[in-house]
């Protein structure tokens, strides 16, 4: 079954989830495993296409963006489904240690007859993003700019992020913080 011969313009969600469930087969097929139930969204928002997550062994999660899906549909059908699933069946024959886009995701990509690639090339300017704010954090080699996410997480979770390069924890930059 081919992208084009599952797509009807008026459901595009309807086919990217068709699709997603073949690949999830051929996968299985292919790798003689049981692939964990997937549940499939359309709900993602902002410039991403699509997003996957393994929730332990038995449960993964694939959404997707249903504006990007809306204005490409044919080439969100053969490259963003492909790839979104292929994290979910890397994660599931070789664990949660690799890496998202790695030796094991590539190879997976290539059977399913898609180039691997880590991002999508969509026209994203239109499409309406929140801005998070920033905050300077410094260390013993520099200063960092940190998302109000992990801001936050650091105020109200006590949550400790360490420098990459020094290894030694963030610290707010008290002339920025106040």
């Amino acid at each position: 079954m081919t992208p084009e011969t599952m797509m009807d313009p008026s459901r595009p969600e309807q086919a990217a989830a068709a699709r997603t469930r073949d690949l999830l087969r051929k996968a299985e097929n292919w790798l003689g495993l049981t692939m964990p139930r997937v549940e499939i969204r359309f709900d993602l928002r902002g410039t991403s296409a699509g997003q996957a997550r393994v929730v332990g062994k038995t449960l993964a999660l694939i959404r997707y963006n249903p504006t990007l899906l809306g204005r490409h549909p044919a080439e969100f059908i053969a490259e963003t489904v492909p790839h979104e699933v292929a994290h979910v069946v890397a994660f599931a024959k070789h664990g949660a240690r690799i890496r998202p886009h790695g030796a094991e995701w590539q190879g997976i990509m290539r059977y399913f007859g898609v180039a691997p690639t880590r991002c999508h090339g969509y026209d994203v300017s239109r499409l309406r993003t929140r801005a998070l704010r920033r905050f300077l954090y410094r260390c013993n080699c520099g200063t960092h700019e940190i998302s109000s996410i992990r801001h936050n997480r650091i105020r109200t979770r006590g949550v400790v992020y360490l420098c990459r390069r020094c290894r030694q924890p963030l610290q707010p930059d008290l002339d920025t913080h106040g």
